[in-house]
């Protein structure tokens, strides 16, 4: 049976299981590989897969009776749940892993002393950023991750990263000026 076939046999399991949970498990079979691999992709760390393939498919059953056919195949929408929460995760991970307020100032030179305070102040405009572009400047520059590491983690293609990296570097150069 090909894809556009079983689009009916799709829209008719949703509905049942909109009017009853208990139908829900067979979607969840359907589209449990696809979702683990996708989240998989991303988190690199099974537990976590694991536990935020969970979560998307609790959500998913949580907001069922919202969910409205638009002829896009069911993954779809159980894909863009995992990517919020994918992208959730890293928000969490990026503030756990933020500088002190106020770091501690070593009692050295002016110099030394106006390159911290810029620093600090590069550090407040990156996370400015839109969350995809932090994540890249972030990876690339303070993990010293290669643009091929990064897209592969990102499941995206180099040049959509080095297009994220460019437009982040563009937006910290004008932040800057303006505090200047």
């Amino acid at each position: 049976m090909s894809a556009v076939e079983n689009v009916p046999d799709e829209r008719l399991l949703i509905e049942a299981a909109q009017h009853d949970p208990a139908r829900f498990a067979e979607l969840y079979e359907q589209n449990f590989d696809r979702v683990y691999a996708y989240i998989a992709s991303r988190v690199h760390d099974r537990d976590q897969a694991e536990e935020m393939t969970a979560e998307v498919f609790h959500q998913a059953l949580a907001n069922l009776s919202r969910f409205e056919w638009r002829g896009l195949p069911f993954s779809a929408w159980l894909i863009r749940i995992a990517a919020n929460k994918v992208n959730d995760r890293w928000k969490s991970a990026s503030r756990e892993t933020e500088l002190p307020e106020e770091p501690p100032v070593p009692d050295v030179g002016l110099g030394a002393e106006r390159a911290i305070e810029g620093h600090a102040m590069l550090a407040k405009l990156v996370e400015t950023l839109p969350d995809d572009q932090r994540f890249v400047i972030v990876r690339r520059f303070v993990d010293q991750q290669t643009i091929r590491e990064i897209a592969k983690e990102l499941g995206r293609s180099e040049g959509a990263i080095k297009q994220l990296q460019f437009r982040a570097l563009q937006s910290l150069k004008e932040r800057a000026r303006s505090h200047s």
